[in-house]
């Protein structure tokens, strides 16, 4: 049966190239599940998955840098958002992980197994593809701070239904947890071409698609599934946020999966 209370998180740090990296642990005898979320996002986006999994799996899901409460470095780099995830794993003396991306965090993920493969023994890949080319620069226009909470909401207007986990009170009014400027920097260096990370590791690999995703489509979801081993494709029916509009269809697929191992 599944737990829906959970363990309470814990917050911790550990420091990768000079950087203080935030994570959260959802504790628990489980297996190592590590849970890195997309721009705009924060560890704390994966709670739900975290009660639904329920003592079978530990997740640990880091603050990727730049985001929430870990520090904003000048490096966007794709060898620096790595580094951090294998820097989150070895301070906590762990490898072998199944490791879940969303969005920025599913590409993080199969390079992460690409370039540390004893680090990985799983993939959950949500919603990316292997070629890359988005554009964040609409979040320029987003406000750096405003007097309130409601009135920042109100200056955010359609956007504020996917940010309000990161709006945070700040000594000079109310503001969002990561930077605009950061998160158009490191799409841009997210964009690519990145089909050898995917296909370069072997381990088993589940990629969700949502449906009427524009980010990821049907087609090149086959084709990632088709060409890389010991990958599976699964469809729910919702947008780019998976996890988010569906999450106990997407629980339910990642439970199946990890139960598969």
């Amino acid at each position: 049966m599944t737990s829906m209370i959970g363990p309470e998180p814990q917050r911790a740090a550990t420091t990768a190239a000079g950087q203080r990296l935030s994570f959260l642990d959802f504790g628990g005898p489980g297996q190592l599940l590590l849970a890195l979320h997309g721009h705009f996002g924060e560890g704390r986006t994966f709670t739900n998955l975290a009660r639904e999994l329920g003592d079978h799996w530990r997740i640990i899901a880091p603050d990727q840098r730049g985001h929430g409460y870990s520090d904003r470095p000048a490096d966007f780099s794709r060898n620096g958002y790595i580094q951090d995830a294998a820097s989150v794993l070895e301070t906590l003396g762990l490898s072998n992980a199944v490791v879940l991306g969303h969005s920025l965090g599913g590409v993080n993920a199969y390079q992460l197994a690409a370039r540390h493969p004893r680090l990985v023994r799983a993939l959950i890949i949500e919603d990316i593809g292997a070629e890359v080319d988005d554009d964040l620069s609409f979040c320029l226009s987003w406000p750096h701070r405003a007097p309130t909470r409601s009135r920042l909401l109100e200056e955010l207007g359609p956007s504020a239904s996917y940010l309000t986990d990161a709006v945070r009170e700040y000594p000079d009014g109310w503001g969002l947890a990561f930077s605009p400027q950061d998160m158009n920097a490191s799409q841009r260096q997210l964009n690519g071409d990145h089909w050898n990370d995917w296909l370069a590791s072997n381990c088993p690999a589940l990629l969700i698609r949502g449906s009427r995703s524009s980010v990821l489509s049907a087609q090149h979801a086959k084709d990632m599934a088709a060409r890389r081993p010991r990958s599976h494709l699964t469809e729910l029916s919702t947008g780019h946020t998976v996890h988010e509009t569906d999450p106990t269809g997407f629980a339910t697929t990642v439970r199946d999966f990890l139960s598969s191992l």
